[in-house]
């Protein structure tokens, strides 16, 4: 008997759907009000396609009829394909070394004539569902030491080709992938670890090596002598303790130098010591004294590198409770915010709409990772809630750490704002992450792998 094929709003998650339109609508607008001058002819300045909100528009138009062929896609498809889609996305990352264009000092993109494709970009996707598809499988036991690295290496191989490409900023979002692999059982130490260290690289911005290294060897000591009833009975804790001491040594000698001499751009690490009131010590084009600079309370050299930020909070500020108004911000129509279209994109709402819009903007962020995490808890499939955290990993980073580098709480890295900033690859990329954890979770009943 011929039975009818269903109907592609079935089982669709509309509040998922309601919230991502609700956000790009937003982007759009905020695009808008960024290049828009009440001189311009808007009908002529829409047709002619030169504005970055006209092709915004487009590249919106372009990711509706992607989520509508998504939503048409047998489920099947993302869970047969994961493996060629993340090799074809590292051969693209690779091919961009020979063919890529280079834009602000990063060979990260490869000119298509109407866009410019950034691999790293859309390899988001791909190492989403590379990653779901290894922790689905029947003989994955992610307990074991070698599932383990075999996860790190899927997650953090176009991590490596995104520095090698100089594009810092997203190989950073990268990291996102410890949180859906933590959901999955990845042990708590690592975790521990890295935000250890996190917290060791904050300290050698405040501090200089040798304040460092007589405070870490202090602490050991301290610890040998607190826990020595403990060592007499467990010669391992003191192993520990000197392991864990040589290591922090190393990292605050050695790995933290070559991080800021050969892996951030000098510009990168300009911004990340002004942020603390302090000269980069690491510019070799300078004979800057370290410890002068540590303790030295005066204006830093480099200030002139954290133009952008000041001006950014400058904007936001000026919006006040309310804020100016559409299409009223000084600081926007001004155009004192570089690159407000794209990583600073925040600033045009908060001039804008003030502390109400910005708040309600993050409200719908929230509301859009709380729906993503509902809707992965609720899966049958391992692969369908892996990847749905994977979504919300990169989500969430994403707007962290944008917002907070708008506002001068962390550094200037290029990160953008999902579905806010221009860009086709980045609104593309997460339309499909998106819209394919619509369709995953539209086939929830189905045990996929």
């Amino acid at each position: 008997m011929y039975q009818k094929r269903p109907d592609i709003t079935q089982n669709k998650d509309w509040k998922l759907i309601l919230l991502y339109a609700l956000i790009a609508t937003l982007g759009l607008i905020s695009i808008f009000s960024v290049e828009f001058r009440t001189n311009d002819d808007f009908l002529s300045s829409i047709l002619a396609f030169k504005k970055n909100y006209s092709k915004q528009f487009v590249y919106l138009i372009a990711s509706v009829v992607i989520a509508i062929f998504i939503l048409l896609t047998d489920s099947k498809f993302f869970t047969a394909t994961p493996n060629l889609l993340y090799f074809f996305g590292i051969i693209l990352m690779i091919a961009t070394f020979v063919v890529g264009k280079t834009v602000n000092g990063s060979k990260s993109w490869i000119p298509l004539g109407f866009m410019n494709l950034q691999p790293v970009e859309t390899c988001k996707i791909f190492t989403s569902l590379a990653l779901a598809k290894y922790l689905s499988r029947s003989d994955t036991d992610f307990s074991k030491s070698k599932s383990q690295l075999i996860a790190s290496a899927i997650c953090f191989l176009p991590a490596v080709f995104s520095l090698l490409q100089n594009e810092t900023g997203l190989a950073l979002v990268y990291f996102s992938f410890l949180l859906p692999m933590y959901r999955e059982g990845f042990p708590p130490v690592y975790l521990v670890t890295g935000s250890s260290l996190g917290i060791l690289l904050v300290l050698t911005l405040l501090l200089t090596p040798t304040q460092l290294i007589i405070g870490l060897t202090i602490l050991a000591l301290f610890s040998i002598n607190l826990l020595k009833r403990k060592i007499r009975r467990k010669r391992n804790i003191l192993t520990a303790i000197v392991f864990v001491w040589l290591v922090s040594l190393f990292f605050v000698g050695i790995a933290v130098p070559f991080l800021f001499k050969h892996v951030f751009q000098k510009y990168q690490t300009e911004r990340i010591f002004s942020m603390v009131g302090r000269d980069n010590p690491y510019d070799t084009d300078v004979n800057t004294d370290y410890t002068a600079v540590a303790t030295d309370n005066k204006k830093p050299k480099s200030d002139h590198e954290n133009y952008n930020v000041k001006q950014s909070k400058i904007a936001i500020g000026s919006g006040g409770f309310l804020g100016k108004g559409f299409l009223k911000g000084t600081q926007t129509q001004g155009d004192f915010v570089p690159e407000q279209h794209t990583d600073f994109i925040f600033t045009s709402i908060g001039e804008s709409f003030g502390f109400v819009g910005s708040s309600i903007l993050m409200l719908l962020f929230l509301a859009l990772l709380l729906r993503i995490v509902f809707i992965a808890e609720r899966q049958r499939s391992t692969f369908s809630r892996v990847y749905a955290y994977c979504v919300a990993a990169i989500i969430f980073f994403h707007v962290a750490i944008n917002i907070c580098m708008t506002i001068g709480l962390a550094p200037v890295i290029g990160i953008t704002l999902p579905l806010m900033s221009y860009g086709g690859s980045s609104l593309l990329t997460f339309t499909v992450l998106i819209f394919i954890l619509v369709k995953l979770d539209a086939d929830r009943q189905m045990i996929l792998r």
